[in-house]
This record gives C-alpha cells, sequence and structure tokens, in this order.
C-alpha cells in the first residue's frame, strides 16, 4: 500500500451491502467520518454506483467500483441489490454470490493509500478474511439495535425457542426477566425448535466472520437504550460502538423553489397551511404485502378519515376500486422512491405507520415523530416491542387475533390509526418521541455521547494501525 501510517490522516474503507437499507446509513456515517477530518473510500458495483455517486457527490469521499457476480441461479441479468430481486427467496443465492468479489476487492485494497479500518456490512461476511490477509482492523455493520441483537443472542442461544410454547405462547427473557417475546417475535428458519439449513448454516458463516472482527458499528446511540449497550459491552466480547443516529449526519443544503419541489412535498405544504396533520405509511422496500390485507388496508384508511401520505412499492398489485379518487382530499399514494427524511421532518407529518425497520425507527424518532408499529419480517417485531414497550414512542397496530404476525383487519386498522394521530395514547407517545428525539440530537452533537464515541474509535484505530 502506499503512505505510512504516520504520514496520513485516517482513511477508512466502507463497503456496504447491496440493498438501500443497509447502504444509506452507511452513506450517512461517510458523512460523519469526513466531518471528521477521514479520508473514505466507499466499495460497491457498478449498478450501485450512481446512487453512492448521488448520494456523495458534494464530498471528498472515492467510490471503487467492483464488478458484481453474474449468472447467479435464479437472479435476472443486471439486478445487483435485493431491493430489485424478483421474490426475496432468491436473498441467500444473492448474498452468497458477493464472495466472488473477494479476488477484486483484494486487487483494490492492494492499491489504496494507507487503510486505518474497513467497516463492512455483516453480510459481506468474506471481507474479515480480507482484512485479515492484509493486517487491517474490520468492524462489522448489521443495521440493527442492541435490544434486538442482545435478544437474539438470549434467545437463541440459549435455545429459549425449542420448548413446547405454541407461536404466541409469551415466554421469559431469562437474562432480561422483564421482556417477554414469543416464537412468532423471530422470523423463519430460527423461529422454529431445531433451526437448521442453508439460511441458518449463512448465518452462521457471518457470526463467525464477526467473532473474528475487531467491534461492531452501531447505527444507536447509548440513551436510547443503555442497559443493552452495557450489557453487550460486558458479556457478549465484540465491543458495540453506538456513533448514530447516522441519518443525522449534516446534509447539503437544498432548498428548492416550490415549483421545483416534489408533488409529495408541495401535497404537505397545503396541508399545513389548511392546519391538517398528515399521517406517513411505509412499509419499505422489501416487504411483500398480500392483496387480501391490502384491501384492508384501503378500507380502514378510508373509514379512518384521516389526512395520509402513503408510499407503496410499484410491484404491488393494484386495487382498482376507485380508492385514490375517493381519498383525493385528502391521502396521495405514490410509488416511487422517496426521500423519507424530508417527508417525515415536514411539519405536517404527525404521525408513522412504518413496518418498523431499524432505518424507519431511527428517522421517525429523529423527525419527532410518533410510530404505528407494524412489522413484518426480519428484526422487526424485535424492533416494534422496542419501540411500544421499552422507550415508548408508539403504540401497535392491532390484528385479529393478537398475534404478531396476525393478519389486520380494516376496523382495528382504523381504530389504532385514529388512536395514534388524536387519541390520549397518541399524545403521550407524541410527547415521549420528542424527548427521545432530542437526547438523539444531543448524542451527535459536539460532546455528546456519538461524537465521543466516534472520536475514540478513530484514535483507537489510528493507534493501533501506528503500533503505539
Amino acid at each position: 500500500m502506499a503512505a505510512s501510517p504516520c504520514s496520513s490522516k485516517p482513511h477508512i474503507v466502507l463497503f456496504p451491502f447491496m440493498a438501500k437499507g443497509h447502504t444509506i446509513p452507511l452513506l450517512h456515517l461517510a458523512r460523519r467520518l469526513l466531518h471528521r477530518n477521514t479520508t473514505v473510500t466507499v466499495f460497491t458495483s457498478p449498478a450501485n454506483r450512481p446512487f453512492i455517486s448521488d448520494s456523495l457527490s458534494d464530498t471528498d469521499a472515492s467510490i471503487v467500483e467492483l464488478p458484481f457476480p453474474q449468472n447467479i441461479d435464479g437472479v435476472p441479468a443486471g439486478v445487483e441489490s435485493t431491493d430489485k430481486l424478483p421474490f426475496m427467496s432468491l436473498f441467500l443465492p444473492f448474498a452468497s454470490a458477493t464472495k466472488h468479489m473477494q479476488p477484486n476487492f483484494e486487487e483494490s485494497l492492494d492499491t489504496l493509500p494507507y487503510i486505518t479500518c474497513i467497516i463492512s456490512d455483516g453480510f459481506l461476511w468474506w471481507t474479515q478474511q480480507s482484512a485479515t490477509k492484509f493486517g487491517i482492523p474490520r468492524l462489522v455493520f448489521y443495521g440493527w439495535n442492541n435490544y434486538a441483537q442482545n435478544m437474539n443472542r438470549s434467545v437463541l442461544g440459549n435455545g429459549l425457542l425449542s420448548g413446547p410454547q405454541l407461536d404466541d405462547e409469551p415466554f421469559v427473557v431469562t437474562v432480561f426477566p422483564w421482556v417477554k417475546l414469543t416464537r412468532n417475535d423471530f422470523d423463519e428458519p430460527f423461529n422454529s425448535r431445531e433451526p437448521k439449513g442453508p439460511y441458518v448454516d449463512f448465518i452462521m458463516q457471518l457470526n463467525m466472520a464477526a467473532s473474528k472482527s475487531y467491534g461492531q458499528i452501531m447505527n444507536s446511540f447509548y440513551e436510547l437504550e443503555p442497559l443493552y449497550v452495557d450489557y453487550w459491552n460486558r458479556e457478549c466480547g465484540l465491543k458495540a460502538w453506538c456513533v448514530g443516529p447516522f441519518c443525522l449526519a449534516k446534509l447539503p443544503k437544498t432548498e428548492p423553489e416550490p415549483h421545483q419541489k416534489p408533488t409529495r412535498l408541495r401535497w404537505l405544504d397545503q396541508n399545513l397551511a389548511k392546519g391538517n396533520s398528515v399521517l406517513y405509511i411505509a412499509f419499505g422496500s422489501q416487504v411483500d404485502i398480500s392483496s387480501q390485507q391490502l384491501r384492508e388496508i384501503v378500507v380502514g384508511l378510508e373509514e379512518s378519515r384521516v389526512n395520509f401520505l402513503w408510499v407503496r412499492k410499484k410491484s404491488e398489485s393494484e386495487l382498482d376500486d376507485g380508492f385514490e379518487d375517493r381519498v383525493k382530499e385528502r391521502g396521495l399514494v405514490v410509488r416511487e422512491w422517496v426521500d423519507q427524511r424530508a417527508i417525515l421532518e415536514h411539519a405536517s407529518i404527525q404521525g408513522f405507520l412504518s413496518h418498523c425497520g431499524w432505518n424507519s425507527v431511527l428517522e421517525s424518532i429523529c423527525a419527532k415523530v410518533p410510530i404505528l408499529a407494524w412489522p413484518m419480517m426480519a428484526e422487526q417485531p424485535l424492533n416494534a416491542r422496542f419501540v411500544v414497550e421499552e422507550i415508548k414512542v408508539g403504540l401497535r397496530v392491532e390484528t385479529r387475533n393478537g398475534s404478531v404476525r396476525g393478519f389486520v383487519k380494516s376496523e382495528g386498522l382504523k381504530k389504532t390509526v385514529r388512536e395514534l394521530m388524536e387519541g390520549e395514547m397518541g399524545k403521550e407517545v407524541r410527547k415521549t418521541v420528542k424527548e427521545v428525539g432530542e437526547a438523539a440530537k444531543k448524542a451527535v452533537e459536539e460532546g455528546g455521547s456519538s461524537w465521543h464515541n466516534l472520536n475514540q474509535l478513530i484514535d483507537e484505530l489510528q493507534a493501533l494501525r501506528n503500533g503505539s
């Protein structure tokens, strides 16, 4: 490699996984690192480069493009992001195929100026082998929180799902006895009594690579979950560095002329001028919602009489029943990628019906908008419990049978939407989320916990690389 450790400022390599929900937080982290007088290099694939280039166009970050593997079984040619996979069942072959990027990654590492550390998405487990080969510390990024991480380790690691309990039967998490979970709070195949199969093997591979890493970067802040941060760092070996929320990274100020604003923002401006509160609805880019469930959402929103902005996937089935025309005075449906942060920060938005992906939870907290939790997949049920039961910044959508994964009827959705937007419980969580949002802002400001943690991490890595 080119420069020596003592002659240059810190140089950090970021390698996000090929999915918007994994990439965006690391691009925000890049800004935080650049603000600390750090050189940043981001690795990606050809099809993902334009998005990353646009996101960092006003910065000095370097972008290195690596060829993406072709002829992945079942994956259409040209698909280089999980957001564009036709079926999420293709995730495993897609993620496993990234291993073929390793030779090109290592060739590029060999040409770069002296590297202080590599921050890699956990799904790119093979980057640990490359980091070891070059003697570079690697930090792993999973994009979840300390609460969910602790629950997974405590429940799955201790075999708490191996017993006879039913899917919705609560059990006590022995290490955290105030927490009650159910089998349905965990995704397949980990909610089975004896998890096994290719995906389990894949996760074991990830965990093995993580265990050899220097630490892990957490998109969270200490004050949000101090007990879970302390427990993890005391008991679990791989230090968690809380340096978030990443979404509070300073972005360039661009205030477009009114006529240049996207239609959705102009629509929100109009509602604000009328004094209307608006519910924002988004379930992420990877959730598939059945046409039967979509129909209940449509009826529930129509009957709730609340104002709403609903961002839907292009691929979702259409319900050609005149819904959008009937609600056009108070509802807007959008079928394109949006700047969610800009929407949540709009003064008219007073609630967020969300799948509880961790990025969405943090963006809602930072915008001081309460959440109506409707978890769909992955660790989202755990995030929903954290939002509702632990930090109390949201309510939970009502399912037909009370199950975590239950079907939501229109009347249950109508009831909980109105409670969030107009009820007493909604007022309570709105008050709490403002306090938590202020704490998030303080954490990343100079002197805050995340500010200190990021400085300490960079200093520690520099000292390690300098051999002191």
